[in-house]
């Protein structure tokens, strides 16, 4: 398992969740549970991961964490969480598979993300260490410590955020429905950041308001450690935050 360093989490633009509407999923909040989705690979080149590397990044102004796995892109294939306890400032993951467990996966290998909480008694001002399992694969990654003004600044619900997991590697955190999630149709480089172009299919989704996360593969490394600008367009996800780290 590769060790990784987190970055600092973005400030997000505002989003109006009400765009949600348009899709046709009413959006009435409920609360947050931690869901994964698959990740894209759209756009990228050859991937120097294995299926024995495991990656972090802050999300929601500390309250959350992306936990980046490595494997199928089969539906029924993906990590879903099983646990996460702290022991100070340590954070204990056990990730399960959520799927069948006679599911078919197929044979590729892309980054998949889990989303979980910020157990209570995690100080995020100071250095966070996750301690992961997920099947045969165990080990730690440590977190680096936020800045006072992204934990006192958090997004209110419905607003996206993303850290870094490399440096080709987002989570990207969005709201909508839990049966709808977000399919990356495009993934570009600007000449100051990237812009994610989201595919719109035809499908029926639940009502609700759940957090949904993306593991994004950028096509090329970010260059130095600027604030890298985030462009969202496409499903009723327009919105533009910084990915800092």
């Amino acid at each position: 398992m590769s060790l990784s360093r987190s970055r600092l989490l973005p400030s997000a633009l505002a989003l109006a969740a009400v765009a949600l509407l348009a899709a046709g999923c009413a959006t009435t909040p409920a609360s947050p549970a931690p869901t994964s989705t698959s990740g894209s690979d759209a756009g990228s080149g050859p991937s120097e991961h294995t299926a024995n590397d495991i990656e972090v990044a802050w999300l929601d102004a500390g309250h959350s964490i992306g936990i980046v796995t490595w494997g199928s892109s089969s539906s029924d294939c993906r990590p879903g969480q099983a646990d996460a306890q702290a022991d100070g400032q340590t954070i204990r993951v056990t990730l399960v598979d959520q799927g069948d467990a006679e599911a078919i996966c197929t044979d590729d290998l892309v980054p998949r993300a889990t989303l979980i909480a910020v157990p209570e008694g995690v100080d995020v001002t100071k250095q966070v260490t996750i301690d992961a399992a997920y099947g045969d694969v165990s080990g730690e990654a440590i977190l680096a410590v936020l800045e006072s003004d992204v934990i006192e600044n958090p997004e209110p619900v419905g607003v996206p955020s993303a850290g870094w997991f490399d440096d080709t590697g987002i989570v990207l955190l969005t709201w909508g429905s839990s049966t709808c999630p977000p399919v990356v149709e495009d993934v570009a480089m600007t000449d100051a950041g990237a812009t994610v172009t989201f595919a719109s299919p035809e499908r029926v989704c639940t009502m609700d308001l759940a957090p949904r996360v993306t593991a994004i593969t950028l096509p090329e490394p970010r260059a130095g450690d600027s604030p890298f600008p985030l462009t969202l367009t496409g499903d009723h996800l327009d919105a533009e935050i910084d990915v800092i780290g």
